[in-house]
């Protein structure tokens, strides 16, 4: 269901369209098979389950790592340590595993949000360096939806290719 159409509050509408993707996400991913999550279907080659962690390491580098600051280990973890490197998978990973991994991102970002004001600029330290005037959080949100939003196309049409299936 799509967010509502009148929320006017900003920060609860970029909250409510976040959640709105990461539902669509898992539902676009619930009933592929082993097979199809880790198969592509398209000639850039990646994977449901790859983009789906690519997701994960997304949101976290904006919101976590770039606007709050918070450090992490291996935010690159998606893609081999590479900004903009092919995304991979551990052989750890599994679909349950990084979806727990979302949500709980999720919940985290959340609260990052609703605890920062939208005019606000990004943390030095974690993504922006110290002296390096980081993006604001509402501009941090407008690109986290558009990310969501264009990956989650792409797995539309990946699914479809899959096994027919369509639909929000």
């Amino acid at each position: 269901m799509l967010p509502d159409d009148q929320l006017g509050d900003t920060r609860e509408l970029h909250l409510a369209w976040l959640d709105f993707y990461r539902r669509t996400l898992e539902r676009k991913l619930d009933g592929l098979s082993e097979e199809e999550l880790r198969t592509s279907r398209l000639p850039s080659g990646w994977t449901p389950l790859e983009l789906l962690k690519h997701l994960v390491f997304m949101e976290r580098r904006w919101l976590r790592w770039g606007f709050a600051g918070e450090p992490f280990p291996d935010p690159w973890g998606d893609s081999g340590g590479i900004d903009d490197g092919p995304w991979r998978l551990e052989d750890g990973d599994t679909l349950e595993g990084l979806l727990q991994e979302l949500r709980a991102g999720g919940e985290r970002s959340r609260q990052v949000v609703e605890t920062g004001e939208l005019g606000n600029r990004a943390a030095a330290g974690g993504r922006f360096g110290v002296g390096e005037e980081g993006p604001t959080l509402n501009w941090i949100l407008f690109h986290v939806l558009q990310e969501y939003a264009r990956h989650v196309g792409q797995l539309d049409i990946a699914r479809e290719l899959a096994d027919g299936v369509t639909g929000e």
